[in-house]
């Protein structure tokens, strides 16, 4: 990415964390909900209450589409633009790396890995396996 990046406030926790190679979601502590993206109430119980939790960054792709066309020169097209269910509940929007963009599939298991990209380092997501051709899906999506 080119030039400096302003996030707000409750956000910029999310950035530093994936710097340091850290996946986390807020974790609400009066009703226990895990969240993404950051925000500055749980969106469940509206509480002011939580706090920053690790996740593992494992989970499946909820659903996916392939951009073809190029909407920002820091994204060229084509890439894929993924749903992921992680394991811990949450669903976040992220881009599938490494795998061939006509194996990519709903369901499949993908785990977190962390790209610097300019001032950023982004949580993108890699197979958990090498993909096949197999059309169908993986396994129960959350």
């Amino acid at each position: 990415m080119n030039g400096s990046r302003v996030f707000d406030p409750p956000e910029s926790p999310f950035w530093d964390a994936c710097r340091q190679g850290r996946l986390e979601a807020l974790g609400c502590r009066d009703c226990g909900h895990l969240f993404l993206p950051f925000g500055p109430v749980c969106p469940r119980c509206w509480s002011l209450d939580f706090a920053p939790r690790a996740m593992a960054g494992a989970g499946r792709v909820a659903t996916f589409t392939i951009y073809r066309q190029t909407y920002h020169r820091d994204f060229p097209a084509p890439y894929v633009l993924a749903l992921i269910a992680l394991s811990e509940g949450p669903r976040m929007i992220s881009n599938i790396v490494d795998c061939p963009h006509a194996l990519v599939r709903v369901g499949m298991a993908v785990a977190v890995r962390f790209v610097p990209r300019g001032d950023l380092v982004l949580p993108l997501f890699a197979p958990v396996a090498a993909p096949t051709a197999n059309p169908e899906p993986e396994g129960d999506i959350p």
